[in-house]
């Protein structure tokens, strides 16, 4: 297995599956759900923390793939228990997205029970690993692998979830992952982080932008700065608009890129989240090039500021995600 330079081109069409589910769903889902409740498949561990590693069925894929794709990179191991390779696949998946800590979710799917997935992914031989992101579906690889290479894949995974769609992942509770100590001591606020509220709470725009700055140059992956970093930047690009000469230069040239930037980041300071969102995805639907890639990227700033989490960035995501494919 070789890691994948993850384009997300060639991905699975899923609408069969999506169709076949819902027609499905309400008739199988008290015994899949009772199922997974009693330990679901055999390949499953059970000191798994649920919200990391499921076990899925047809009737619930809609559910919990397809929909929690939107929020969360899902990685699906397709597998069997007469299936030996899986036998040594699957242990290393399920510690790994322990690991992550919710950077992505575990879907296990038994070929044997779900032959219309299994044939719907056109998967070769088991075992076999896919991703959904956004409700859109990848091939990762197939077979066991040395866990570099698959460290090496998960790592491009939540790279192109979080560059092309603002996917994040869902962090876990403190002790859910099974790895924290629940009584350990509350780690100190880092003074540098610290520091860049402090500029932000003073109106210090461009201090407060370099500070988190300087926080995320030592850890790309500190939320809390980037969150304070897409704030300041967007009170410092409205600074000095006139909001009624923006919004008309918005309503009277719908293809002037610069101007639905502009609108989109009023809508979103003056409380109108769902304009703003929806404002952006039609702008990337009617552009191309570097014009799109300009309002993706705005949208996907903005979706920093108001929290991966929220309903409204939820939805604008998947909104999103069907624009561009």
């Amino acid at each position: 297995m070789q890691p994948r330079n993850m384009s997300m081109s060639g991905v699975v069409d899923l609408a069969a599956v999506k169709a076949a589910g819902e027609a499905r769903q309400k008739a199988e889902e008290a015994r899949a759900r009772a199922a997974r409740q009693q330990g679901g498949g055999a390949g499953a561990t059970a000191a798994a923390p649920p919200s990391l590693v499921i076990d899925v069925e047809e009737a619930d894929f809609e559910q919990e793939v397809l929909q929690r794709s939107a929020e969360v990179p899902v990685v699906i191991d397709f597998w069997a228990e007469w299936c030996g390779p899986c036998k040594q696949l699957s242990p290393v998946l399920e510690r790994l997205a322990q690991e992550y800590a919710g950077r992505f979710l575990l879907a296990k799917i038994d070929v044997d029970r779900n032959q219309m997935l299994f044939q719907q992914f056109g998967v070769q031989g088991i075992p076999a690993v896919f991703a959904v992101v956004a409700g859109q579906a990848l091939p990762l690889f197939q077979g066991a692998a040395p866990e570099q290479q698959i460290r090496e894949v998960l790592d491009q995974l939540v790279q192109v979830a979080e560059q092309r769609f603002g996917i994040t992942g869902v962090p876990v509770e403190p002790g859910e992952g099974g790895e924290q100590d629940p009584a350990a001591p509350r780690v100190p606020e880092n003074p540098a982080l610290a520091a860049a509220h402090s500029a932000l709470d003073a109106g210090d725009l461009g201090g407060a932008i370099q500070a988190y700055r300087n926080v995320l140059a030592d850890n790309p992956a500190d939320t809390e700065a980037k969150l304070g970093l897409a704030q300041a930047e967007l009170l410092q690009r409205v600074q000095g608009l006139d909001a009624a000469r923006v919004r008309q230069e918005a309503a009277d040239a719908p293809g002037d890129v610069r101007a639905q930037l502009d609108a989109a980041d009023l809508d979103l300071v003056g409380g109108h989240v769902e304009d703003a969102f929806g404002r952006l995805v039609e702008t990337v639907r009617r552009t191309a090039g570097d014009d799109r890639e300009a309002a993706r990227l705005r949208l996907l700033e903005l979706f920093e500021v108001i929290g991966q989490e929220d309903p409204r960035v939820v939805a604008a995501r998947g909104a999103l995600a069907r624009v561009l494919f």
